[in-house]
């Protein structure tokens, strides 16, 4: 494989790296922070991993200055972090905690300090508990809440910060937190996914909206989570199911804000106008800068008479024994070429930026540092699929790697290893005892 280099794109191409409150952060109840989701998620259920809690994560709240200095080292001129909305304000509305106000205030200046430019991601799966006791995203009331949050966030920092993204992946958040119960809140069934789904798209349309409107100079764009499908076989009804599964993974989100509206090959999804009110298919739309893609994988997809509603079911990597990462995410960099290319055939999108992409892999001592030869081979594989991409002319600007460090992933813990930068054993004990402590001390005070 050749070696790439920074040369080899345009010089107004973006490189940056990426990273999630909820994963990174810590402090769950610290300085005025209110519970999210995840806060009461995990107590409830216990479904990460080994019992791992995310109540420490990297510990990126006191760390911060740290770990933007290793970005700095490593020349990342971009970094891409999300707003905790329950840092901001504790019970989703109302008052404001300035002391998350000062917190993020203090990390953008740290990025500046820098050069580095700082990117800052809304929504990034942990809705304040508060909200979601009034049905959360279920609830139309979201759109209100969201409103605020998002105004909030501008008076605060839109005077530093030139390229905000709205949602990430709201086709996972609405998907496992709505429909099938993995994620937070943990709620399943059509009657709870169906409306998250309007009410998310309505809401990534608000943000924009809102941002264009307070900083006419920003950059705004929201991130969607897809996969290159492909059908098991040449079946019909294999094919029925990929084009299924595209419609579900890769074109829910991006349509309808397009004007486009929903996919019309789910016929589930015709239900979903029991949400609408006069004047949402405008409401809708959005005018995005730039749309953020995030692709690890492709799915291999067989038609399922046991799989509701999409009669569709993806094989397993490890089933096709095909080689593949430790989340069992099939390694094929031509998926994320295809992507770009899908999403650059959409008139409305004006140019496309990977905001994640890596691969999760078991380490490998040698002469007691990380030899890292998969995770390099990963992403330079990927990398020269960019490439191809750009060379082709497709509207392919930028590249954000997932992530900066090492994080807390959200059904595998301290399991999977996706950063850049690792958490060596003795401090991701460290953090694991941590987090068992103010675990135990919460439901003390519960």
């Amino acid at each position: 494989m050749s070696v790439l280099h920074k040369s080899n794109f345009d010089t107004d191409f973006l490189w940056g790296a990426s990273t999630s409150a909820v994963q990174t952060e810590g402090a769950w109840n610290r300085h005025g922070k209110g519970l999210s989701v995840w806060d009461t998620f995990v107590q409830r259920k216990n479904t990460i991993a080994s019992n791992h809690k995310h109540l420490v994560a990297a510990d990126f709240y006191n760390r911060y200055m740290e770990d933007i200095a290793i970005a700095k080292s490593l020349n990342i001129p971009h970094f891409r972090f999300s707003l905790s909305w329950s840092r901001i304000l504790p019970e989703g509305t109302g008052s404001v905690n300035q002391d998350g106000i000062d917190f993020y205030n203090r990390v953008i200046d740290c990025c500046l300090e820098n050069e580095i430019e700082p990117w800052i991601t809304l929504y990034h799966w942990d809705l304040p508990n508060e909200l979601e006791l009034k049905g959360g995203w279920t609830n139309r009331a979201i759109l209100e809440w969201f409103e605020e949050y998002v105004m909030v966030c501008m008076a605060n920092f839109k005077d530093r910060v030139k390229y905000w993204m709205v949602l990430n992946e709201p086709v996972v958040f609405t998907g496992a937190g709505y429909f099938l119960g993995l994620h937070a809140p943990g709620k399943k069934g059509l009657k709870n996914f169906l409306p998250a789904i309007h009410h998310a798209v309505l809401c990534q349309a608000i943000g924009a909206r809102i941002i264009k409107r307070e900083s006419p100079t920003a950059e705004v764009g929201t991130t969607f989570s897809c996969s290159y499908i492909t059908p098991n076989s040449l079946s019909n009804k294999d094919k029925v199911a990929a084009l299924k599964t595209d419609a579900l993974l890769n074109r829910l989100f991006i349509e309808p804000a397009l004007g486009l509206g929903y996919p019309t090959n789910i016929p589930i999804l015709k239900k979903i106008e029991k949400y609408f009110q006069t004047g949402d298919e405008l409401l809708m739309k959005a005018d995005f800068d730039f749309i953020g893609i995030q692709n690890y994988t492709r799915e291999v997809v067989k038609h399922s008479y046991f799989v509701p509603y999409l009669q569709a079911r993806p094989i397993p990597a490890s089933k096709r024994k095909v080689y593949h990462t430790t989340m069992d995410w099939e390694v094929y960099p031509e998926a994320i070429y295809e992507m770009i290319k899908k999403f650059s055939g959409y008139e409305g999108v004006k140019k496309i930026i990977v905001t994640e992409n890596g691969g999760a892999f078991n380490d490998t001592i040698e002469n007691n540092q990380v030899a890292d030869s998969e995770r390099i081979d990963f992403l330079n594989s990927y990398i020269a699929q960019v490439l191809k991409a750009k060379l082709e002319g497709l509207k392919i600007a930028g590249y954000f790697v997932w992530s900066l460090t090492d994080n807390f992933e959200w059904a595998e813990g301290y399991h999977k290893r996706f950063g850049l930068v690792y958490i060596n054993f003795e401090t991701q004990q460290r953090i694991i005892k941590a987090s068992g402590h103010w675990y135990k001390q919460f439901l003390k005070d519960k």
